[in-house]
């Protein structure tokens, strides 16, 4: 009897299903290629031979794999300065975003919050309306925030975007009914708030951590703009200035009739080349590596308000 239900209740795959299948697979073979091909490339393109590369020659493998590029740029001592100081950036700036956005959400989810289509107005209204670079300096310069340690820090804690992300989830994720419960109770507000919408939102938070972390990791224009002060520059920074310095000294020894100063041009422009990728990879590498550790998270908090049949 057992048996015969398996058989009924087993699903029959007819050669269109099949079909579909194997359609599904090649397109996600190749959406996979066109997405991972460009990293691996700048991965084996930062470890192969410079001239290699300005042949095109590299194209699946390391062509003779040499870590000269990566020796060029690490003996420099300012891109340890960088990473600590985006470590720092990073770590402390993302804190400080998440302490502003999710009590700002979890406030503006609340339907019975006096003046809350009015201050949804404000916000929105920072998300398409700016007051330009040139007022934006003068104000970050005139509170004292210009060459500072936490001028990075402070400036970009809050997006507007990430808010409205937040609250959709507090709105969608946590009944109503939970908060009367609790108010009955007894609890307050905050009691409320740490106790039940913290614990409960441990996917949003993930998310969030995630879209602010990435943002400041290559916090680029904000330093370029408010911090010249070399001690306080990001990782960003300290590569551009390398790549330049690099290109300026191919530049500087082209000018010159001397044979052996025209092989340094030559051999320090191929070098360059090579350096470009190596720099694009230590820039990448930390998100890599951090990325599947909160996947799972990721991929549960961006289906926020999808259609879900």
């Amino acid at each position: 009897m057992v048996r015969r239900e398996r058989i009924v209740n087993k699903i029959r795959r007819t050669r269109a299903d099949a079909a579909f299948d194997a359609v599904n697979i090649a397109l996600l073979a190749i959406l996979t290629v066109i997405l991972f091909y460009p990293l691996y490339f700048v991965l084996i393109a930062s470890v192969s031979d410079p001239y290699a590369i300005a042949q095109g020659s590299v194209k699946l493998f390391p062509v003779r794999p040499t870590l000269e590029a990566y020796q060029n740029i690490m003996k420099d001592a300012r891109i340890w300065l960088g990473y600590r100081n985006t470590i720092v950036y990073t770590v402390l700036g993302t804190l400080l975003s998440l302490a502003l956005t999710i009590p700002s959400a979890y406030v503006l989810s609340k339907k019975d919050l006096p003046g809350r289509a009015i201050l949804m107005t404000f916000c929105l209204i920072t998300m398409y309306f700016g007051g330009g670079l040139i007022p934006t300096y003068l104000i970050v310069k005139k509170v004292g925030l210009l060459n500072k340690a936490y001028t990075l820090i402070v400036l970009g804690s809050v997006s507007v975007y990430n808010i409205i992300v937040t609250r959709s989830f507090f709105q969608s994720t946590l009944p109503d009914s939970l908060f009367e419960s609790a108010r009955i109770d007894g609890a307050s507000e905050l009691r409320m708030f740490f106790s039940i919408a913290l614990p409960l939102s441990g996917s949003i938070i993930a998310v969030m951590a995630l879209y602010y972390g990435v943002g400041r990791w290559n916090e680029f224009f904000n330093a370029l703009i408010y911090v010249s002060n070399s001690d306080y520059q990001p990782l960003q920074l300290v590569l551009r200035s390398l790549l330049l310095q690099s290109q300026q000294a191919v530049m500087d020894a082209a000018l010159t009739d001397d044979p052996e100063m025209l092989a340094d041009a030559a051999r320090l422009a191929y070098m360059a080349e090579a350096m470009k990728y190596a720099i694009i990879f230590i820039a990448a590498a930390p998100l890599l590596i951090a990325y599947p550790f909160v996947q799972k998270h990721f991929v549960r908090g961006v289906m926020i308000g999808a259609l879900k049949g």
